[in-house]
């Protein structure tokens, strides 16, 4: 049966195919190079198994035209849109590195149609997505996704799905129909667990060690200045007064951006010889590793987690720390020395409900200081 004019056509392929007929719509015209002739601008819908669902196909776009480009979107095109758009609003490295990780796990459909996404797919990247281990002991041997990464590939889709609805990309967020399953809720709860601290014990073989173990003096400043792992990461130089004896950093909140930390007197001497070393490597960062394979001298969260585990293996400690650890451990310091509540609060970036405090109080930094110093 012969189609319409402008109605789109419907031919077979050669070969042995899954899906053998393709069906083409005509989209204005076009001019060809070749000839010099306008000829017509034949865009393909897609392939089918069978004649009868490529005309079916040209029916409903018949009766319903749709833009065909975006019809076709990737979900691969979908997230570079998405985090083109998305990772400028994010405040801290860290958010943007937890989305990047999920989607590691999601290469399996990296190329499907983002208008043919159902749950179904989306629960199965949570269930059987993997990513490949490229160091270590495990190297090459493949990670299925633990209870926190499917949580967060759960979410991912929520947002990315989101950005897809608001430009009409899709017509239903298909990850917002379903909630994480108990099983996973369950998982990632019992995994979950809060920071441990150093022991006065590791806390001297770190010392003991500080000037033969590379980056054990890493740990110790973020012992007694409670930096987070990325805030440290990205100190400045320029935001170092040693003759002040203090260092303004920090991110993530508004109440920890831009604070002020006194360098407690123990580690002033291990500053000072990082901040050498990085005016003499000509860095703006505080930490640097001249010796770095990879991506440069300064550090990222990934970089100084990597030589955190490193020094936690060196010396037997822990095998569980994690690079927040000596953030919690300078928080419980601070405590047991007496330090004023508000003080550890504006050393450690977190918001204080107290009214007068926050807004009315005028602290200095001799008085950080002098509380920090209780701290032996």
């Amino acid at each position: 049966m012969r189609l319409p004019n402008g109605y789109g056509s419907v031919t077979k392929l050669s070969g042995n195919r899954r899906k053998p007929y393709v069906a083409r719509v005509t989209l204005g015209w076009v001019h060809d190079e070749k000839s010099g002739k306008m000829v017509q601008n034949r865009v393909q819908i897609g392939t089918f198994r069978t004649k009868k669902e490529a005309l079916q196909a040209l029916s409903e776009y018949t009766a319903n035209p749709y833009d065909i480009k975006k019809d076709n979107l990737t979900l691969a095109e979908l997230y570079q849109r998405w985090t083109d758009a998305y990772f400028p609003t994010l405040k801290g490295e860290s958010s943007r590195r937890i989305i990047i990780s999920a989607w590691r796990y999601c290469h399996a459909i990296h190329g499907m149609r983002v208008r043919d996404l159902r749950a179904r797919h989306i629960k199965g990247i949570m269930e059987d997505g993997y990513i490949i281990s490229e160091r270590g002991k495990n190297a090459g041997e493949k990670i299925k996704a633990s209870a926190g990464t499917k949580s967060r590939i759960k979410s991912m889709f929520n947002l990315m799905l989101d950005y897809a609805l608001e430009y009409e990309l899709v017509d239903t967020n298909y990850a917002r129909t379903f909630d994480l399953p108990n099983d996973i809720i369950l998982e990632k709860e019992t995994a979950a667990r809060g920071h441990i601290i150093f022991t006065d014990i590791e806390m001297q073989a770190l010392w003991e060690n500080v000037e033969t173990l590379r980056f054990a003096d890493w740990i110790l400043i973020q012992c007694y200045m409670g930096w987070r792992p990325q805030e440290l990461a990205k100190l400045k130089i320029e935001n170092v007064h040693l003759d002040e004896r203090y260092i303004t950093g920090g991110m993530k909140t508004d109440a920890g951006k831009d604070r002020i930390v006194p360098i407690h007197p123990r580690i002033f001497d291990l500053v000072k010889k990082n901040y050498i070393t990085a005016v003499e490597l000509g860095s703006e960062y505080l930490l640097n590793d001249p010796t770095a394979v990879k991506g440069g001298m300064n550090i990222t969260y990934d970089k100084y987690a990597g030589r955190f585990n490193k020094i936690i293996s060196a010396l037997n400690l822990r095998n569980d720390h994690r690079p927040h650890d000596p953030r919690k451990t300078f928080i419980t310091m601070a405590k047991k020395a007496g330090v004023d509540e508000y003080v550890i609060k504006r050393l450690i970036g977190h918001r204080i409900t107290d009214i007068t405090e926050a807004a009315y109080t005028e602290r200095d930094v001799e008085w950080l200081r002098e509380e920090l110093e209780k701290i032996p």
